[in-house]
């Protein structure tokens, strides 16, 4: 019988309070039930002992066993040590897939690549494990291939509304500013300052559209590339809420595709944003560095956590679909200091 080592399976030390798959979402409904290892032992301890009780009553006259005194102690004993013996083999035959199925209630759907082990010879607790690998990378595939096309549709309606900002309401509130100056300059001296005030409205929204665009539709992410992207946007956002960023952004980073570029701006986006409306912190920290084969973005504040509203909670499951997207691994935690940290963990390979 194959053994599945309960401890080589995947632990997830770091999940978020809010977006970890516990034990019991991965167990709704059932109900309490006598386990398979003593319904078995049950089922043979029954048989053996009409097995003795008939082979008794068979027995002719002369061979029967006197089942009186010490001879009827002596076959108790013995049936008694014959069924400890088949409860330690049932246990040892049983005890890989009890640990199988504690592995597979442990595996966290928000984190890709993780197997069940299969160790020993080939049995049917071996091709259940492997069956249940084989599930989990056609369900990890077809997450990825979701994701990616629900995000590249999301992206795409990003690109069409930036645009439409930019050239439709963006032209608009321009013309509306030169039709202004140019009332400004026949209008009487006591509707010059009211004028003014419009105009600064005016320039007011003009400037929030072309925010909102450039939040829709990073152009410096297409233009000078994610590390500087980063770096715009960390001032941009520090500066806007009054909030001291520091960004600590490696050189000679590796290229990234266009996908994997788009995941980590967004997701350092979604948690930067998330810091400013949620956290109440005063210094955050941007940091973007390679370790291996794999490129890791963190980002921490000095907040107060996830205790700072339920509107985090979307955002943060936003940022672990786009990880999926790039085979990434998203973990959301509390350290010990206090405040947040987001980390996403890339793989490289694609890059080879």
């Amino acid at each position: 019988m194959a053994a599945v080592n309960a401890r080589d399976r995947p632990q997830d030390a770091r999940r978020s309070p809010r977006s970890a798959w516990t034990a019991s979402q991965a167990r709704p409904g059932i109900g309490s039930y006598v386990p398979l290892l003593w319904r078995v032992f049950a089922l043979s301890a029954a048989v053996l002992a009409v097995a003795v009780a008939l082979t008794v009553l068979v027995l002719p006259p002369a061979l029967k066993v006197s089942v009186a005194g010490g001879e009827f102690a002596i076959l108790v004993t013995s049936l008694g040590v014959i069924l400890v013996i088949n409860l330690l083999f049932l246990r040892q035959a049983f005890a890989p897939l009890e640990r199988l199925a504690e592995v597979m209630r442990d595996i966290d759907p928000l984190r890709p690549g993780q197997r069940v082990p299969i160790e020993g010879s080939a049995s049917e607790v071996t091709q259940l494990a492997t069956s249940f690998n084989a599930m989990l990378g056609r369900l990890e595939d077809e997450r990825q291939e979701s994701a990616s096309r629900a995000l590249a549709a999301q992206e795409a309606e990003r690109l069409r509304v930036a645009q439409e900002l930019h050239d439709e309401v963006g032209q608009s509130l321009t013309a509306v500013l030169l039709d202004l100056t140019r009332v400004e300059q026949r209008a009487s001296a006591e509707l010059v300052g009211d004028l003014n005030e419009i105009q600064a409205s005016v320039l007011a929204s003009l400037e929030n559209s072309r925010r909102i665009a450039l939040e829709l539709r990073p152009e410096a992410l297409d233009d000078l590339g994610l590390a500087v992207a980063l770096r715009i946007l960390a001032d941009r956002l520090g500066e806007r809420a009054g909030l001291k960023i520091a960004d600590r952004i490696e050189h000679d980073l590796p290229s990234l595709d266009h996908d994997q570029e788009l995941v980590v701006y967004r997701v350092a986006q979604e948690a930067l944003t998330n810091i400013i409306r949620h956290a109440a912190a005063s210094r955050a920290e941007l940091q973007l560095s390679r370790h291996g084969d794999r490129l890791e973005l963190r980002i921490r504040d000095d907040g107060c956590g996830v205790d700072g509203g339920e509107a985090i909670g979307g955002g943060i499951r936003g940022m672990h679909e786009r990880a999926l997207m790039v085979r990434g691994v998203l973990e959301v935690t509390e350290p010990p200091e206090g405040g947040l940290e987001v980390a996403l963990d890339l793989p490289l390979e694609r890059q080879s």
